[in-house]
């Protein structure tokens, strides 16, 4: 489905130490109501949750760094879900060696430093 957009307004943040990625951008979008947009940031996080989706089984499987690693690149989408915002994101990190992990952005991935940018969209048709 492809939908008509035309740019909204432009909201630019930085996290607090410890928040929840996932749950302080959907809180965000909230806030802002924000029901269609797009959302990316940079920065490091103390540990993170990744989800990768098995396509044959319908089902997510879930990768737990539980170390500092940075934020090479966050990127995703915002639309709704039972009538609320809903922040779709992937994520790529790397640890201090260079290593990169990726995925779905859980929950359970805290920020240690976070910038973040979410540019709105006005439509007719929502994005769902």
């Amino acid at each position: 489905m492809n939908i008509t957009i035309t740019p909204g307004r432009k909201i630019i943040g930085r996290l607090a130490k410890g928040e929840d990625l996932l749950v302080a951008l959907e809180n965000c979008a909230r806030e802002h109501r924000i029901t269609l947009g797009e959302v990316q940031a940079i920065g490091a996080v103390s540990q993170a949750r990744v989800g990768y989706y098995n396509q044959p089984e319908h089902k997510y499987y879930y990768l737990d760094l539980a170390r500092p690693l940075e934020i090479l690149c966050l990127i995703g989408n915002i639309s709704l879900k039972d009538g609320k915002p809903m922040v779709h994101a992937h994520i790529a990190l790397s640890d201090h060696d260079g290593r990169a992990f990726g995925g779905h952005l859980a929950e359970g991935t805290l920020a240690f430093a976070c910038e973040f940018a979410i540019q709105e969209y006005q439509s007719a048709t929502p994005l769902m």
